[in-house]
């Protein structure tokens, strides 16, 4: 009787303990859904788009940890540099050429979009287990892998813009529910870096089985999506061009082309995304050759790294607030902003001023992301703004592949590095002023822009 009332009052322990976490784990989940669907988000479907894009980040986020302690801190500075060039040379490289079509592909494909976004989280699922024995052996399967990982997650991307439009709530701008999906993953990747970390303690492989488990989720998630979401009733494929001659001759359905301010904030925008992917790859070495004063080069990587998300933040806020007043202008002041902060670091250069970059950069990328999307939604005819969003993305994630290839091509010279970084916003900063200086003036309804 005694060791049954004993096993009783162990069960009954587990049972209470299991209750309490329980009701530990209510109350947050009951907040997050309160935040994500607010404002009519849940009737919309827009909060279970907000939830999976934050499922998408906290996985995408493991991997990233996953790579990084295998490709990059495991091994010397050179041999890193070597296998994070191969790696770029074997992902990449091949990415690049996948990019064109990625968007196109997607975009042909309109009545998929929740199996699209489903087989994307389902692939990275089954890559990360691929990749988990890869991380322990070393081996060169790893890499193909990766290249998967890294299509997987620009399709999902490419999609996830084409989504956006179709479950905005009524009196919803599309630039505010941009900046509530890109908040929330930027808030879960945030929350994953440290549980990426700890399962890194327990293996090298840990992390990659813990993204396996959340894009398992995500897949599920993504089947929770509305079915509007699949619907393309009244769209037509846009094109990226401002050919004027041509628009006129070409009278095809479905053939449809953007103005001259959405095309030159989509290069402008391109330059910040260029910038992004070079900051990563090149300040990744340079920081780890040459720490921050009195710190290791994991610690400076971070406090760069937090200095940038901290300012993708605070521009992705500050987004919805500026959304109604001259996206062309906010472009072209974010740009000058991010070109004057580089010209600083590159004639003086100092840790500090790297993070000042870095945060400058996290902020007004941010900025110029939403910007873009008002202008897109302003500008771009209903039935082809599905469209041009998709084949925008495509072209933004192309654009990070060719900074990153700069940033791991360069010389580890802090001077040298920050004078790459200023050209490159330079050439977006002059695309920038020619699309505000060709938006019509004085409330002038805009021109022409579709065929």
């Amino acid at each position: 009787m005694a060791a049954a009332r004993s096993s009783d009052d162990g069960s009954g322990r587990a049972r209470r303990a299991g209750r309490a976490v329980g009701r530990a784990l209510h109350l947050p989940a009951r907040g997050i859904r309160r935040a994500t669907h607010a404002h009519g988000a849940g009737e919309s479907g827009l909060g279970k788009l907000i939830e999976l894009h934050a499922v998408n980040g906290a996985g995408d986020m493991m991997i990233t940890v996953a790579l990084a302690s295998t490709v990059f801190f495991s091994v010397p500075t050179d041999e890193a540099r070597g296998r994070v060039a191969l790696y770029l040379l074997i992902t990449m490289a091949p990415f690049t050429l996948l990019a064109p079509v990625i968007g196109p592909l997607l975009d042909r494909l309109p009545h998929g979009r929740r199996a699209a976004m489903a087989g994307a989280m389902f692939a990275r699922a089954v890559l990360a287990v691929i990749m988990s024995g890869a991380v322990v052996t070393g081996g060169l399967r790893l890499y193909p892998a990766a290249l998967g990982v890294l299509v997987a997650s620009k399709a999902y991307g490419v999609v996830r813009s084409a989504v956006v439009p179709r479950l905005l709530p009524k009196g919803f701008s599309l630039v505010k529910a941009n900046s509530r999906v890109t908040l929330a993953g930027l808030l879960a990747t945030g929350a994953a870096a440290p549980v990426g970390a700890l399962l890194h303690l327990v293996g090298p492989e840990w992390p990659l089985y813990g993204a396996c488990a959340v894009f398992l989720g995500g897949t599920f998630f993504a089947f929770r999506l509305p079915h509007q979401v699949d619907s393309a009733k009244g769209e037509r494929r846009a094109r990226l061009s401002t050919h004027e001659a041509r628009r006129e001759r070409t009278r095809r359905p479905g053939l449809r082309t953007v103005s001259r301010p959405v095309l030159c904030g989509l290069w402008a925008n391109a330059a910040m995304r260029a910038l992004s992917g070079f900051l990563i790859f090149f300040l990744a070495f340079l920081l780890r050759e040459h720490p921050l004063s009195g710190q290791s080069a994991a610690v400076s990587l971070g406090i760069v790294g937090v200095s940038a998300g901290v300012g993708n933040a605070c521009g992705t806020a500050a987004g919805a607030w500026l959304r109604a007043r001259a996206p062309e202008a906010i472009v072209a002041a974010v740009l000058t902003l991010t070109l004057a902060a580089a010209i600083v670091a590159a004639l003086f250069f100092s840790g500090l001023l790297m993070a000042v970059l870095g945060a400058t950069a996290g902020f007004c990328q941010a900025l110029a992301k939403l910007s873009l999307d008002a202008m897109i939604q302003r500008d771009v005819p209903e039935e082809v703004r599905t469209s041009a969003f998709a084949r925008s993305e495509t072209l933004l994630q192309m654009a990070w592949v060719v900074g990153g290839a700069i940033g791991i091509s360069l010389p580890l010279n802090g001077v040298l590095g920050m004078s790459v970084a200023a050209t490159l916003v330079a050439a977006g900063t002059v695309m920038a002023y020619r699309g505000a200086l060709s938006t019509p003036r004085h409330g002038a309804p805009p021109r022409s822009r579709v065929a």
